[in-house]
Formats: structure tokens, C-alpha cells, sequence
């Protein structure tokens, strides 16, 4: 889904299927809405989204109420990870998404041009600042493994307003996002974005390949259970590193799809929305890593929680 789609909606929307000749002046997945298939899809997108994770998402941001109750009663209890804060902005963000999803599949069932332009702008939110706290949440870990004595100044307050500014940049990125795409009508910054991606992507791939490189040549202090204490730690995060590259690289392919339909022109309409279908499909992971790591390390998670309490 993209800002794109608002153009040129009241064409759209009509009963009638679009032809294949004006096709290319709309965001190719409209017209996908004209099949029975594709509407299906959107339709159990949305049920998904909004009856199983929309609880899921509130849950952890429930979670993460009470830990910072129990922060402000006990000032002793140690402060909540960087990692923590960046998985509850994520879970908002994707709460954006559930909105946007709902929005535009209720306006497509009643027929409501507002309703679907507003839910194209609230689900465009969500584009940018996912792939960024997936990025900032993989440096974060990248600092605690290979250069922990700098991370270990960074848990202080310098390292507080590091991380609160970086949040605010990601969130500003992501509603001026919206604008960019507003401002690019009829077409989508299809560049800018897949750039964005390609750059995080390079970076989360440095960070895993770096935190390996690091579990596999322990330092020398790192000897009896000190080593064996460090080495889990070390493990955890790069599973959790190499976790966000795998879904990452299938957004990445997911997007591209999305973003790149409208320009493949030799291809029919019917393929185009099954490549379409299969793009919005490999975005979901995205979605859940950081809240099923988050929970795996809180031990929530029944099929884990020996193995947490083990570390």
C-alpha cells in the first residue's frame, strides 16, 4: 500500500474495472481490488492484523506500562534496555498500520473515498520507521558485543538522549514520509525507499557479520563462567541480528514488488496481482520479529522460557 494510490480515486473506486490502457495512471493494486482474489487477501490481511496482532501489540505496551510503573516505585530496579524502548515505538508503529489497514478495507466495502484516502496516509506511516528501529535496535546490540565498553558509558544518560532523539528523528521521517508521497503523485518514491532499505540492510548485515566475527574469536579475559556468561550473551544477540537481516531481506524483496508493479509492463494483470499478493505477504515477518524477541527475552514465550531462564 502506498500514498500513491489516492490518486485519481473516485476512477478507482467505481464498480467498473479499470481498464488496462489507464492501468499505468494508478497504483497497479487498486486494480486488483476489481478481483475476487485480491479482495479476499486484503480482507483476511486486515482480520489478521486487527483480531490476532492488534492484541498482541497491546499486550506488549502493557508490558511495557508496567515495567516502567515498577520503575517509578522501586528507583533501584535496573532501567529498561534500549532495545525494550525501540521494540514498544515499533509496536506503535505497527498499531498506525492496523488502523490504516482497517481504514482502507472499510472504506473499499462501503465505497468511501475518505475512508480509503485516509487509510493509504495512515498505513504509509508505518513504511519507513519499521525498517529504521529494525536498524537502530541491530546497532544497539552491535555496540553491546563488539564495543561494550563504549556501550556501557552509552546506558547513561548521554546514551538516554542519543537513543530519545534518535526515536524523534524516525518518527518525524516517518510523517514526513507521507508528505513525500503526496508530493510525488501519481507516481512513488520508489527510489528513495528501496535506497533506504538498501542502506539499513548493508548495516544490519555489518552488524551480524561483525557480532560473528566476535563469537567466534572470544577476547582473552573471557575464561570460566565468565566465558561461558559472555558467550551467551554474545549468541542471543546475534540471533536476534541475524533474526531482523532474514525478515528485513524479505521486506526488502516484499516492497520492491509493491513499489515496482506499476513498471512492469510486459506482464499481465492477473500476474502482476499474484506478485503483488506474495509482496504484501513477505512484509509480515517484519512485523513480528521484534515483538517475538522481545517476548522470547521477557520469557512470555511457552516454547522458549526454558531456554531463557537457562541464560
Amino acid at each position: 500500500m502506498s500514498v500513491s494510490s489516492s490518486s485519481s480515486l473516485n476512477t478507482t473506486l467505481d464498480p467498473a474495472p479499470v481498464s488496462s490502457s489507464n492501468s499505468t495512471d494508478y497504483l497497479f493494486y487498486l486494480t486488483c481490488l476489481d478481483s475476487f482474489a485480491s479482495h479476499v487477501i486484503y480482507t483476511t490481511y486486515t482480520f489478521i492484523n486487527f483480531i490476532f496482532l492488534f492484541p498482541f501489540y497491546i499486550l506488549i505496551l502493557y508490558m511495557g506500562f508496567q515495567q516502567w510503573r515498577h520503575q517509578h516505585s522501586v528507583p533501584a530496579r535496573t532501567a529498561t534496555s534500549h532495545s525494550d524502548i525501540f521494540t514498544y515505538h515499533m509496536v506503535l508503529l505497527e498499531i498506525f498500520g492496523v488502523f490504516g489497514s482497517v481504514s482502507y478495507t472499510f472504506g473499499n466495502y462501503i465505497n468511501s473515498e475518505h475512508l480509503v484516502i485516509l487509510g493509504v496516509y495512515v498505513f504509509n506511516i508505518i513504511f519507513p520507521g519499521q525498517t529504521l528501529f529494525h536498524c537502530l535496535t541491530c546497532a544497539e546490540r552491535y555496540l553491546a558485543v563488539v564495543h561494550p565498553i563504549i556501550y556501557m558509558h552509552l546506558r547513561e544518560t548521554r546514551g538516554v538522549r542519543i537513543r530519545n532523539i534518535s526515536i524523534v528523528c524516525v518518527w518525524l521521517l516517518c510523517f514526513g514520509w507521507v508528505g513525500l508521497n503526496a508530493l510525488y503523485l501519481p507516481n512513488s518514491p520508489t527510489i528513495i525507499f528501496l535506497s533506504l532499505m538498501g542502506v539499513c540492510l548493508i548495516v544490519i548485515l555489518f552488524c551480524c557479520i561483525s557480532v560473528l566475527h566476535v563469537l567466534t574469536h572470544p577476547g582473552p579475559g573471557e575464561v570460566g563462567r565468565n566465558k561461558e556468561l559472555v558467550a551467551q550473551s554474545k549468541q542471543r544477540a546475534f540471533h536476534m541480528i541475524r533474526a531482523i537481516a532474514v525478515v528485513l531481506l524479505l521486506r526488502f524483496v516484499g516492497v520492491g514488488v509493491c513499489f515496482g508493479l506499476e513498471k512492469l509492463v510486459t506482464l499481465g494483470e492477473e500476474d502482476l496481482c499474484w506478485l503483488l499478493d506474495t509482496g504484501i505477504t513477505l512484509t509480515i515477518p517484519s512485523s513480528l520479529v521484534l515483538p517475538l524477541l522481545f517476548l522470547h527475552r521477557k520469557g512470555k514465550l511457552a516454547c522458549c522460557r526454558r531456554n531463557t531462564e537457562s541464560e
